[in-house]
């Protein structure tokens, strides 16, 4: 990743981090592994994302194409989801006005950027783990996402889809408390034989 992706705007964040992402996939020597998400094997995280996200933008009137399935082949059903989110972005639509029953009134743009691209860069870090690979997330990113959650922490924990914060060292870096925040042990040690490094 570069620098920082702070500062792109949504198309350009969502394609670095979506190729990030694609990196940790194409990766995966063993879609069984077991990784920091409770329950979760490495072909969950992809199924997850891929699988969520379209039906989040239904609710609000936008259809994905459908692609290749997780189950079927995680790195082509990987990489037909993320094209497809990247086309949004590109696309005259990305300025649309997106109304969701539950998430409000944003761009869309805005919506994929806030509610998507943010969860694929979090679960980048899981899919290394689970490998025992750098994640190579972004630290200054991961510290603005962090700053944004802490002041909803009582709706993040209440929603249920993130677990009990986890305690890192006072040196602990941004990915590492970010990580801790949401639920994981950044000191998690996969089959790899490894702690994931960032």
């Amino acid at each position: 990743m570069p620098e920082s992706i702070v500062a792109l705007p949504p198309a350009d964040r969502h394609r670095v981090v979506a190729g990030g992402f694609a990196e940790q996939v194409a990766a995966v020597s063993d879609w069984e592994s077991p990784t920091p998400v409770d329950g979760w094997v490495a072909r969950d995280v992809v199924a997850h994302l891929v699988e969520w996200f379209p039906g989040f933008l239904a609710g609000g009137g936008v259809t994905l194409p459908a692609g290749p399935t997780v189950a079927d082949d995680p790195v082509a059903a990987w990489r037909a989801h993320s094209a497809a989110v990247q086309d949004l972005l590109d696309g005259p639509s990305a300025d649309d006005t997106f109304t969701h029953p539950m998430a409000g009134e944003h761009r869309l743009a805005d919506a994929v950027d806030r509610f998507y691209t943010a969860d694929v860069f979090m679960h980048t870090w899981d899919l290394a783990a689970a490998a025992g690979r750098p994640s190579g997330l972004d630290p200054t990113f991961a510290g603005q996402l962090l700053d944004g959650m802490v002041g909803m922490e009582e709706l993040l924990r209440s929603s249920g889809q993130y677990g009990a914060a986890v305690p890192v060292p006072d040196d602990a870096d941004a990915v590492a408390r970010l990580a801790g925040f949401i639920g994981r042990d950044p000191a998690w040690t996969g089959p790899a034989g490894g702690t994931v490094r960032r």
